[in-house]
């Protein structure tokens, strides 16, 4: 007899509750910024112009003002592995390959000299060039970035245009190794 007691109470209760007049409900506020994922300030962004460079050539040290733009970059080497069970083959890294460019002013001799040198002796020179990206606007501070026994794989011996407001030069390299002895603080975006 409880249980049937208890039950009644129930239905009599769901009863009353389904014949209420509905309250209207208020739409619940909700700062959606709070549940944003972070994004990076603009102001975090790195200015292309604000940094320099300086190529090392044996024990002379020149600041490259005169750049334009240069790039370096990193390729691993990798071997397909081939892995039983599997369809598609593993990749492992077995080693890694150097190279870089460089756009600047026409008006330096510096790495003619050392093709010259190379074409009347034979002798390759290697060189080190240091690259720092500093935006004194942002607040990521700044990266240091060392190219260590860079060579040159040619360049312009000779160049004239006459529909040119300025004359550029570029060349392409190889590089032994690199270093980084100053690094980029973490965004505060980045962090979790």
């Amino acid at each position: 007899m409880n249980k049937l007691f208890k039950r009644i109470v129930a239905a009599t209760m769901l009863s009353r509750f389904l014949t209420q007049p509905k309250i209207p409900q208020l739409p619940l506020k909700l700062d959606l910024q709070y549940f944003a994922e972070p994004t990076m300030d603009a102001w975090e962004a790195m200015h292309g112009a604000q940094g320099r460079a300086f190529v090392m050539i044996e024990g002379s040290r020149y600041h490259f003002a005169n750049l334009i733009n240069l790039e370096a970059d990193m390729t691993k080497t990798k071997s397909k592995i081939p892995i039983m069970g599997r369809v598609a083959k593993g990749n492992k890294s077995t080693g890694a390959e150097y190279e870089g460019s460089a756009t600047f002013h026409y008006n330096t001799s510096i790495f003619r000299q050392l093709l010259k040198r190379y074409k009347d002796t034979g002798e390759d020179i290697y060189f080190d060039i240091q690259v720092t990206n500093e935006d004194g606007g942002s607040g990521i501070g700044r990266q240091t970035t060392i190219l260590i026994g860079c060579n040159l794989d040619g360049g312009k011996l000779a160049k004239l245009d006459a529909d040119a407001e300025y004359l550029e030069d570029e060349v392409s390299f190889t590089f032994e190794d690199w270093d980084m002895p100053e690094e980029f603080s973490i965004l505060k975006s980045m962090q979790s």
